[in-house]
């Protein structure tokens, strides 16, 4: 039986830039529409996806509008990804219960109500260590899903980053597992962007906007110079540290200010990767911090993935987001080839 013949769709709910619903298209699963707040997110996810962006707080969405969008789909599947930021380990020891995780609950009424065949999620590991995620789960199960989930480790999905997230798979079908890690080595910062033309700091590319790097300031300049790929900044002359290093506390983060390593996997890559001093971001050899698109390749964007349109001015900060909240689309590929799997084998 052919994907085609499957006739499975998916909705992805908190779209963002379009990295789940991204790899779960290359597994065979037709996007029938993204939803997001944020208003950035509906150019990456059309121009890249060509599915519907619907532009709007799921709080207000309503299950018949989510049904309607899948069309007469015989297999649904709702995926998503509800901000990561409530759920953070920062988050929930600095604020305690955040009225953002009504958001993840909100994802659970939609299921509830619009039964969808294939559920699957994506988060920060920490959530498992809320009260929050047992009664989502529980809510899975008793309308009938069969659910499955645990913190996956993307560098094993081809991600060539070091990340571990959660994700869950849930079925109305039968029994479904989870995606099989690859064998052999994880991919590397060097099999990922090793080839892409050298540019100096504040500097940009002239055929790919984004593979521009902020520039550093002379200081910065110095300290990037005095760096070794994955050293820190302990090995940096005394004058050349930030205030913060001297004091007690920073010195439990050697990380920041710090270069990549060609023969590993990147580290996480968040929403400020772009900046030299916001973690170990430096490129492993030129003397700058990784541009946007490296940043976009790490997440395993491809290499054309538009972000922004060609001629809008380069936002850092904007497409800084963008990539970093990302879904990995390789480990969204190795999620979604698990489901039209487990379709298949229930659909036959």
């Amino acid at each position: 039986m052919t994907t085609k013949s499957l006739d499975i769709a998916a909705v992805d709910l908190f779209c963002g830039a379009a990295g789940l619903s991204l790899g779960l298209r290359e597994s065979g699963i037709a996007i029938a529409g993204g939803v997001d707040l944020d208003p950035a997110c509906r150019y990456p996810f059309e121009a890249n996806i060509g599915a519907k962006f619907l532009e709007g707080d799921v709080c207000d969405l309503s299950a018949q509008t989510v049904a309607e969008m899948y069309g007469t789909a015989r297999i649904r599947v709702l995926a998503g990804c509800a901000p990561c930021q409530p759920f953070s380990g920062y988050t929930t020891k600095r604020r305690g219960i955040d009225p953002r995780w009504q958001l993840l609950l909100e994802f659970l009424r939609i299921v509830q109500q619009a039964k969808p065949e294939i559920v699957t999620l994506e988060n920060v590991p920490r959530l498992v260590h809320l009260p929050l995620w047992s009664e989502f789960v529980l809510g899975l199960e008793e309308v009938g899903y069969s659910v499955s989930w645990d913190v996956l480790d993307v560098s094993k999905f081809g991600v060539p980053q070091q990340r571990r997230r959660l994700v869950l798979l849930a079925s109305r079908l039968g029994a479904i597992h989870l995606p099989s890690p690859s064998e052999g080595k994880a991919p590397t910062v060097k099999s990922a962007i090793g080839k892409l033309p050298e540019i100096k700091a504040g500097l940009r590319n002239a055929i790919d906007p984004l593979h521009t790097s902020r520039a550093l300031t002379p200081k910065n300049l110095d300290r990037i110079k005095a760096s070794k790929p994955a050293g820190t900044w302990r090995e940096w002359p005394e004058e050349m540290r930030a205030d913060c290093h001297k004091a007690k506390s920073g010195k439990t983060y050697p990380s920041v200010y710090g270069r990549m390593s060609w023969d590993k996997p990147s580290p996480t890559i968040t929403t400020q990767f772009y900046g030299f001093g916001n973690g170990r971001f430096g490129h492993p050899e030129q003397d700058r911090a990784i541009t946007l698109r490296e940043g976009a390749v790490l997440q395993s964007f491809p290499i054309d993935f538009k972000f922004a349109p060609s001629d809008s001015k380069l936002n850092f900060r904007a497409i800084g987001r963008l990539i970093g909240n990302a879904v990995p689309p390789s480990l969204a590929k190795a999620i979604g080839t698990t489901i039209v799997e487990h379709a298949r084998a229930y659909a036959a």
